[in-house]
Parts: C-alpha cells; structure tokens; sequence
C-alpha cells in the first residue's frame, strides 16, 4: 500500500503537472477516439503499448478479452458490465474505432482448459469463461486433425489469437455496431500483444492473419 501512496504523490506532483492544461481540457468532456478492449491482466496497459494520453482511449477490460454476443447480452448479469460499456462508447460517445486487444500468456484463455473441479471453485469466473467455448472447441478440433492435441504451447497460440478473432466476430452481433462499420463509420481492429517483445500483431481480416505491425 505504501508504494501506491507515494506513486499518487508522484503522479500529482510531477506527472500531473506536466499534463496540467490537458487534464484542465478534460474537466467537462471526454472526446475518445476509440474503445478498446483488452484483458484485465496486469501486464496489458493499453496507454502504455499505444502512446495514449488520458481522454483518447475508453478501456473496457475483462478476463480474456471476451466481447458477449448481442444475444446473448442480458441473459446473464456477468455479461451486463461488459455490454453496457460497448453501448455507451459507440451510442453516447461515438469512437471511430474499436480495438480487441489480446496478449501472450494469456490466463484467462488458459483457464478455459481447466477441470471442472477447479472451475466449480471460482462459479462466476467459469459462468464468463463459457462464452469462450466456441474458441475451445475449435482449437481443440484444429490441434486433434494436426495431431497436436498434447503440444500445450500451440494450444496457448491458438487460443488466444483464435479468441480475438471470434470476440471481433461478437461485436458485429451488435446491430449498432455492424450498421456503423459497414457505413465506414467504424473500424474494428484485432491486435495481439507479445509481453516479452513488445511487438504487436495486427488481424488481417483478407488474409485470415495476424501481420506484426510494430
């Protein structure tokens, strides 16, 4: 707790006064440009890996990344955070685009793999991750017709990069959404972040790749 104090005497005494005017433009108003949507892991800090400064982005995080279906978005109440900051940034705020942002070693999208016995111990964590079992299902058919089944590293790959691109998928359930990017009032954009790295990969929806961009 100490560390945390003095990094808040930090921010107001120094990093604050060098955004002094920007924080003074924000007292009224947000204008961010786009949503992201990342994991709530400690090592992803969307700031951090796209150079934003405070205002430009509108962070929705969640264990793996994951966005509901629309229709499936008031079937249950662990869903409802989630959905309710999609709607508000698109609706109310208007971004220009939208980031789904996955990263390496990933937990949460290895805890879709976890027994039952484990997941009946965390009951709201397993509820949510169930929204990812399409992406369990077809990582494990794609390892079993490769014969890779027990390679747990390919596993880790795939899931986490196949998730990205299922949880784009999810946002065009959304009528609001699906009618703005088709207009080109919207991007969507996946990306994949390497902790070790740093790199960032870019989903390229023709070729059905990530591209690293950075």
């Amino acid at each position: 707790m100490h560390d945390l104090v003095a990094g808040l005497i930090q921010f107001r005494t120094q990093d604050f006064q060098e955004h002094k005017n920007l924080f003074s433009d924000l007292k009224r108003r947000q204008e961010p440009h786009t949503l992201f949507i990342g994991c709530s892991d400690s090592r992803v800090v969307p700031e951090l890996i796209t150079t934003s400064l405070p205002g430009e982005l509108f962070v929705v995080r969640n264990i793996a990344n994951i966005v509901p279906t629309f229709k499936e978005t008031y079937e249950y109440a662990t869903t409802s955070a989630t959905t309710a900051a999609i709607e508000y940034a698109v609706k109310i705020l208007k971004v220009k685009n939208i980031i789904v942002c996955g990263h390496s070693n990933c937990g949460g999208c290895s805890s879709i793999y976890l027994p039952d016995a484990v997941l009946d111990e965390i009951p709201a964590t397993k509820k949510w991750l169930e929204l990812a079992e399409n992406v369990k299902a077809r990582v494990m058919e794609g390892l079993e017709e490769n014969n890779k089944v027990n390679d747990l590293e390919m596993r880790e790959w795939l899931t986490e990069h196949m998730n990205i691109v299922e949880q784009l998928n999810h946002l065009l359930t959304y009528p609001f959404i699906k009618e703005k990017h088709s207009n080109k009032e919207l991007d969507i954009m996946g990306m994949y972040y390497t902790i070790e790295t740093g790199e960032v990969l870019i989903y390229n929806a023709n070729k059905k790749a990530f591209e690293l961009v950075n």
